[in-house]
């Protein structure tokens, strides 16, 4: 909050000077986790080199992992969500390149398993992730063993979650559209069909392996999973005038929305060694 806005109760009326501005306060809403289109067009990864194609997939990549994770500790699947989420938002601060996309994704897990209020010990996320290389690489299934590479592990992750938990500025609120989705398909008066319900939630789990939770407010993608949804089941939805304006959202954004979920259904998709290397 800029100097000369009303700041909290006991907050210095001339507040602090921090660099060359001067703040009487914080501000902490569900806006600051949207980021600005100008951040968005020029990532971190971007600027050390990496093909957007390729960062994209190691997105992608990176969320499969945190929800195959998550099923496997029996986590609810907003917890899954929410570290879904705080990955992609790390990764608009900082680089592919600097960073491991599995020690972070790992980290990211751990710490929405406690933001959710259904914590894990490190060591059950350690051993998940562990299971999950093995099955990817077609390798014989063995308990990891605990020894000092294990340790070295062990504190990589935490360093991670640290690190995750200062470059997001401790701002790790996170809505869902889960209800949202429920709600505007009752206003549309079609709960009763289920598999609209059941298709349109699918949407939504899978576009959390993209960045529209970044780019869009719950609301937008909502609607763009309920539209997906309707299409993939040819269900009229009313269109004079179209039914999304009546929850203040625009065509635009829900067409954005969906085709950057449906690019999640094209073929190609890179082995994740290639991705590492």
């Amino acid at each position: 909050m800029a100097a000369g806005e009303a700041g909290f109760a006991g907050t210095p009326a001339e507040g602090i000077l921090i660099g060359e501005k001067r703040y009487s306060g914080v501000k902490l809403t569900l806006d600051n986790c949207l980021l600005p289109r100008e951040l968005l067009s020029q990532t971190p990864s971007a600027a050390h080199g990496l093909r957007p194609d390729t960062e994209a997939e190691l997105r992608r990549e990176g969320c499969e992992l945190i929800q195959a994770a998550g099923i496997l500790l029996k986590l609810p699947q907003v917890a899954m969500a929410t570290g879904q989420i705080l990955f992609q938002r790390f990764f608009y601060c900082k680089s592919f390149v600097k960073h491991s996309m599995e020690y972070i994704g790992m980290a990211c897990l751990h710490l929405a398993s406690k933001i959710e209020e259904e914590p894990r010990r490190v060591r059950d996320v350690l051993n998940v992730f562990h299971r999950l290389r093995q099955i990817k690489q077609r390798r014989k299934l063995s308990p990891l063993p605990l020894d000092v590479s294990y340790i070295f592990l062990k504190n990589q992750v935490i360093k991670a979650e640290r690190r995750v938990l200062k470059e997001l500025g401790f701002c790790v609120h996170v809505k869902h559209p889960h209800k949202i989705i429920v709600m505007y398909i009752q206003v549309l008066e079609l709960e009763k069909n289920k598999s609209l319900v059941q298709t349109a939630w699918n949407y939504m789990n899978d576009s959390l392996r993209t960045d529209v939770f970044v780019r869009f407010d719950p609301e937008s993608i909502a609607c763009a999973c309920v539209y997906l949804a309707a299409r993939a089941l040819q269900i009229p939805l009313p269109n004079q005038p179209h039914w999304f304006l009546l929850f203040g959202v625009e065509e635009e954004g829900i067409r954005e929305i969906c085709q950057r979920i449906l690019q999640l259904y094209l073929p190609c998709k890179t082995p994740l060694s290639s991705l590492e290397r």
